[in-house]
């Protein structure tokens, strides 16, 4: 006997909790990803020709933007791992 594909897609739905445990863990890996970014010197102003003032105000907010880009694109596998490990200790 086959499974009902309903059913099995109805079981499949994440609950609400596995939907906050995810978006928990993927704001994690972007604010990480965000970090590191800023070590890598994105969003320094330039020495010459720069933006000033604005531009600094405004360069934390380009790479949280990026950051959240990068983890929406399948980030680095960050997200994944927390999600798995908060999942596993939240049913326990």
């Amino acid at each position: 006997m086959t499974p009902d594909p309903i059913a099995t897609t109805a079981s499949r739905q994440p609950t609400v909790r596995d939907q906050q445990l995810r978006r928990a863990a993927e704001d994690l890996e972007a604010t990480f990803l965000s970090e590191m970014l800023k070590s890598a010197g994105l969003g320094e102003s330039r020495s010459a020709f720069g933006g000033g003032a604005g531009e600094e105000q405004f360069a934390s907010m380009l790479r949280d933007e990026q950051a959240r880009q990068m983890v929406k694109s399948g980030g680095i596998g960050l997200a994944e791992t927390l999600f798995h490990s908060l999942k596993e200790r939240n049913d326990d």
